[in-house]
């Protein structure tokens, strides 16, 4: 059996302790999910396992072939690269050998006649025989398209961000370690890639180590979580559900014994003030306890601590924002065309769709950081809104966090009419008194977005413009920014591929299917992925331009004629999808080196895949149907 064990490792960064004499076995198979407040050391704890930083004590055990494939959060690619190099890069044979085939592929498309390259090609294609390459490298273009990524000669630096975090993840997941370690495997992925991700992970034949935000993902995924927290490690058995019910009884223990000590404390304090007037061993072995009392209440404080978010907003009138016959092209790509949108006090929008179709666009529009190239925008009077970013604005890395917060306040009012001052605000968002003269350039990436966000709600906005706030914010903040979100009385508009995020946020969502078409839907995500069905996904209203009621659900008692009909008929498609599957699977096992018949072959697996799936989840619907 392969495993993994990290034994009494510490680390520390600068002044900080990340963690202390922590151990851990990563057994084969498992999937193991690492959840902790930004700042704490995930993933340099990553990194320590992949061997690409070292801890200040203990060590990582494994068998001498061990292999491990470290996702980071920001890949560092070779710019020069094509999508497909930077895809085969890598030390073992099998990479090695599929960069030289493709590299004399292209040689051969330039100079066909050649045979000095027709030779070389035919040596390499019994090599790729003699180590079943092939499947390794269709495998790979597989993956590419999967996630969105079809021009495989395009170079690393004509790529966007999310686009070189999606090269970077095909490049893991086709070395098929023994141990896949992934830090934000989601980011920049839409739902289709996610779920394609989620169904990836869940076959695949190694042990995976995964921080996410996405806590669908987390709990779909895992089987087992760890928790870092004050410089310890836990470790639950289950999936993100388990792991939040354990915690909870955890906490409470935790809460219970401190209080406990808290007691035994008040006591042993009395009798030392009343001094022992004889020094026996009995008595000083009292003082010893009280010494020893007194260090664990001092450092350790009950672990239930949580982001406290309550301040006030700004009034907000009845006008908010209307775009009215609004057009907008970007980058050769339409993203509206006489487009109407009202936006209405309290509403709760959320903005989905593939990546490409425009949604940091429209969100920029609102923001009035892009003119229209026609129609007009109306931003209400009243209007005071915060725009959280994908990219936090320009921080003086200087600058110490107290310095930066005070920029936009000294004292600001909570929601119960209290006045804090901006330190109170600090240890509020979790960064204890003796942080607070911290320069930002010493703070994680995860830091520096909940110091920005922290920012930003203290400017007491009363409309909040999210762009993929679940990027970088660790799943406690998250957890309490939702709560805040729920209780906030102005209007939340927010770009998010997090299914989760947007079931607790949205009540509304703007569906961007590109090329300037867009619908409007009445409740949350998971309401929303129900609707689609095997037929293609469901058109719902149009949206409106006056206050529209969310419309009641009825629930159908009887089939339609159109259901009734499909009913009749879904079986047999089923059926058919299946057989067609199994003929691809099998011409694709005899294209050889023929990759542009083996490119469509894939492309045609790829439809019909997504096809099966969309006629499950209709037959599923139906039969509940049926059965009513």
């Amino acid at each position: 059996m392969k495993m993994l064990t990290v034994e009494n490792v510490s680390k520390t960064y600068g002044e900080k302790l990340l963690f202390n004499d922590i151990s851990i076995t990563i057994g084969e198979k498992e999937r193991v999910g690492l959840i902790g407040i930004n700042g704490t050391g995930k993933s340099t704890f990553l990194k320590i396992i992949a061997g690409l930083d070292v801890a200040d004590e203990g060590k990582i055990i494994a068998a001498k072939d061990y292999s491990i494939a470290f996702l980071d959060q920001q890949p560092d690619l070779d710019i020069g690269k094509t999508v497909l190099e930077a895809v085969f890069h890598g030390d073992a044979p099998i990479l090695k050998l599929m960069r030289e085939y493709e590299k004399t592929m292209l040689e051969l498309n330039i100079a066909p006649n050649d045979t000095k390259v027709q030779e070389e090609l035919f040596n390499l294609q019994k090599r790729m025989d003699a180590l079943n390459a092939w499947d390794a490298s269709t495998n790979a273009k597989s993956i590419l398209m999967k996630l969105g990524i079809e021009d495989f000669s395009k170079k690393v630096g004509e790529l966007s961000g999310g686009q070189k975090k999606r090269v970077a993840l095909a490049q893991v997941l086709i070395a098929e370690p023994d141990l896949l370690i992934l830090d934000e495997p989601t980011n920049h992925l839409d739902f289709d890639s996610v779920k394609w991700l989620e169904s990836y992970l869940s076959r695949y034949v190694g042990s995976i180590l995964l921080v996410t935000h996405d806590r669908y993902f987390l709990d779909r995924v895992a089987n087992r979580m760890i928790e870092l927290d004050g410089g310890n490690l836990y470790s639950y058995k289950g999936n993100y559900a388990a792991f939040i019910e354990a915690k909870a009884i955890r906490e409470e223990n935790e809460a219970a014994t401190y209080e406990k000590r808290k007691n035994l404390f008040r006591r042993e304090l009395e009798w030392i003030r009343r001094g022992a007037k004889a020094r026996t061993t009995k008595q000083k072995a009292r003082i010893q306890r009280f010494d020893e009392l007194d260090d664990k209440l001092s450092g350790g404080k009950p672990t239930n601590e949580k982001v406290d978010i309550s301040l006030n907003g700004s009034r907000l009138g009845k006008q908010v924002f209307e775009l009215k016959d609004a057009s907008k092209k970007y980058e050769n790509k339409t993203i509206l065309t006489d487009f109407d949108l009202l936006v209405k006090p309290g509403d709760r929008i959320g903005i989905i769709g593939k990546n490409g179709t425009g949604k940091s666009t429209l969100l920029n529009i609102l923001a009035m950081k892009i003119p229209l190239d026609s129609g007009e925008v109306i931003v209400g009077k009243t209007v005071k809104f915060a725009y959280y970013t994908q990219e936090s604005e320009d921080m003086d890395e200087n600058m110490r966090m107290i310095e930066y917060i005070k920029e936009t306040a000294a004292i600001v009012e909570t929601s119960d009419g209290k006045t804090i001052s901006a330190a109170q605000m600090l240890e509020r968002f979790l960064f204890p008194p003796s942080t607070h003269g911290t320069p930002i350039r010493k703070l994680s990436g995860g830091e520096k977005r909940r110091l920005y966000l922290l920012k930003l709600l203290m400017t007491a906005p009363n409309v909040l413009l999210l762009d993929e706030p679940t990027n970088d914010l660790d799943t406690q903040t998250l957890t309490v920014l939702e709560d805040y979100l729920e209780e906030f009385a102005g209007v939340v508009i927010t770009v998010s591929h997090d299914r989760y995020f947007l079931d607790k946020v949205a009540e509304q969502l703007l569906v961007l299917l590109g090329e300037g078409s867009i619908d409007s839907f009445y409740g949350n995500y998971s309401e929303y992925l129900e609707k689609e069905n095997a037929f293609g996904v469901q058109k719902v209203a149009p949206i409106v331009t006056q206050p529209a009621k969310t419309p009641e659900k009825e629930k159908k008692k009887k089939m339609t004629y159109r259901e009734q009909k499909d009913w009749e008929e879904i079986d047999e498609v089923i059926a058919e999808t299946e057989s067609k599957l199994e003929e691809i699977s099998a011409q694709m096992a005899e294209t050889g080196s023929d990759f542009t018949k083996a490119q469509d072959l894939m492309k045609q697996e790829t439809e019909l895949t997504e096809k099966l799936e969309q006629l499950i989840e209709r037959w599923e619907y139906l039969a509940e149907l049926a059965e009513s």
